[in-house]
C-alpha cells in the first residue's frame, strides 16, 4: 500500500504563490508517477500536473494548459517527495487539490487533499 500525505495549502492573495508538498509512505517502489488534481466547488477533479518517477535519471513532466506558465512540478526522490509550485495564483485557481500516486498493476492512490484559497 501507499499513503500520500500533502501539505501547503492555505489562503493566499491573488498574484502570490504558494508550494504544496506530496510526501509518499509505504510501497512507493511500486509508484511509477505522481501528480495533482483539483477540484472546485461544483466542478469535477481535474488534471493539474504530473510527473513521472520511475525513472531517475530524466522527468517527464504533464501540465495543464491553464497552468503551464505558472505552475511547476519536481520531485525529490530521495525524500519520496512531489512539489507543486504554484505563482501568480489567481481565483480560479482555488479548490482541493489532491496528490496522486500512479501505480502499475495495484490500485492508484490519493491523499487526502489541501485547501487552496486565492482572495482577488
Amino acid at each position: 500500500q501507499v499513503q500520500l500525505v500533502e501539505s501547503g495549502g492555505g489562503l493566499v492573495q491573488a498574484g502570490g504563490s504558494l508550494r504544496l508538498s506530496c510526501l509518499a509512505f509505504g510501497s512507493v517502489h511500486t509508484i511509477n508517477a505522481m501528480g495533482w488534481f483539483r477540484q472546485a466547488p461544483g466542478k469535477q477533479r481535474e488534471l493539474v500536473a504530473t510527473i513521472s518517477t520511475a525513472d531517475t535519471t530524466s522527468d517527464t513532466t504533464n501540465v495543464a494548459d491553464s497552468v503551464k506558465s505558472r505552475f511547476t512540478i519536481s520531485r525529490d526522490n530521495a525524500k519520496s517527495t512531489v512539489y507543486l509550485q504554484m505563482d501568480s495564483l489567481k481565483p480560479e485557481d482555488a479548490g482541493v487539490y489532491y496528490c496522486y500516486a500512479d501505480r502499475p498493476v495495484y490500485e492508484e492512490a490519493w491523499g487526502q487533499g489541501t485547501r487552496v484559497t486565492v482572495s482577488s
